[in-house]
């Protein structure tokens, strides 16, 4: 397992609908040696939900991470800085 944390932070804005909204994913391991997604969504300004799902390999966790990536880029949200990957260099 390589050890790496990765985020990505999305936004979706629509001025005529009102509408300011922001997705962060993040891949970060647990005290355990799982890996976990975790994602909070809400909107811009304002504090949102939460949640972690906990992975046993770090191939799942990424397969995850990036349907759940893909799955809000075709809902038009798109990423305000790119992904960052933080950790030991693998």
């Amino acid at each position: 397992m390589s050890r790496k944390s990765f985020h990505l932070h999305c936004q979706r804005i629509d001025a005529s609908r009102n509408m300011a909204r922001y997705y962060t994913l993040a891949i970060q391991p647990t005290l355990f040696g799982e890996t976990a997604v975790v994602r909070s969504w809400g909107r811009i300004g304002r504090r949102g939900g939460e949640r972690t799902d906990v992975f046993g390999t770090e191939q799942e966790a990424v397969a995850h991470f990036l349907d759940l990536a893909r799955r809000k880029h075709r809902k038009g949200y798109r990423p305000t800085g790119g992904c960052d990957a933080v950790g030991d260099p693998a």
